[in-house]
């Protein structure tokens, strides 16, 4: 299966709820092993709930060698129904691009990662190029204020952020092996906004500890299967309250805003 067919059958199978994985080694006496064992019951307690995992590679690579070593064998642990969207946020040209490639999809076994476009478009095509149908999540409209400095400045007279999305049907005009989605915040994903880019996949992080509002996505008529990612509201949750309880409550929260869509 190609990503875009595998995340179509799963969101159709459980919703939209994507768990973020960010381990945090200070929540687990700075002990590695103590992270993984950790890791290892979330996964399997949360994976019902789960319409993707998105491992956020910084949390690993911190660690040093052990963490990477740890980050390859808790992707081996996903179920393979569940599609893996590997946070990365790569940048770069040519050969070494590519390299990026083959780390994301040879050993991290991802069907999906984010990419950085702001290099251009030369910049994704190694990893549009990659064969096996994966997906590519550009970062167009984050959820961080900053996002104002770059992504919403006019270029031609259209949004830096509405220039990225046009990659999307580059790319399906060219046929690309790799189908393109947009990294949209859920606190940017307005409708003035969602009416602007095209209908392709969204990776839609801010709810939970980011304040997002499902209200702003009840508005819009997108056929696309979307993600919308939690991550420190599961994996962290509060006292009394288990990662699998707060999987249940967002893959809800997320049916139920999504239901009233127009």
């Amino acid at each position: 299966m190609t990503f875009l067919e595998k995340l179509t059958a799963r969101t159709a199978a459980v919703g939209n709820l994507c768990i973020g994985l960010d381990p945090r080694v200070e929540n687990h006496h700075n002990r590695i092993n103590e992270v993984e064992d950790y890791l290892v019951r979330l996964i399997e307690d949360t994976a019902p709930h789960a319409a993707a995992f998105k491992p956020n590679s910084a949390y690993f690579e911190s660690l040093g060698s052990e963490g990477f070593a740890m980050l390859e064998r808790t992707v081996a642990r996903i179920p393979s129904e569940i599609p893996i969207v590997l946070d990365v946020k790569r940048s770069d040209i040519g050969e070494t691009q590519r390299r990026y490639a083959i780390a994301c999809f040879e050993h991290l076994r991802a069907d999906a990662v984010t990419l950085n476009p702001f290099m251009g478009y030369d910049s994704i095509e190694p990893f549009l190029d990659y064969p096996g149908g994966k997906g590519l999540y550009l970062l167009a409209l984050t959820s961080n204020s900053g996002s104002a400095d770059f992504q919403r400045l006019e270029v031609a007279g259209e949004p830096l952020y509405q220039k990225v999305a046009s990659f999307a049907e580059r790319a399906r005009s060219q046929n690309r092996p790799s189908s393109v989605g947009l990294v949209v915040g859920l606190t940017n994903a307005g409708t003035d906004v969602l009416e602007r880019i095209p209908d392709i996949p969204l990776l839609i992080p801010g709810l939970g500890a980011q304040g997002g509002d499902l209200a702003s996505l009840a508005s819009s008529n997108r056929l696309a299967p979307n993600l919308i990612n939690v991550s420190r509201g599961i994996i962290y949750p509060g006292e009394g309250k288990t990662p699998a309880d707060m999987a249940e409550h967002y893959r809800q929260e997320i049916a139920t805003a999504l239901s009233k869509q127009s």
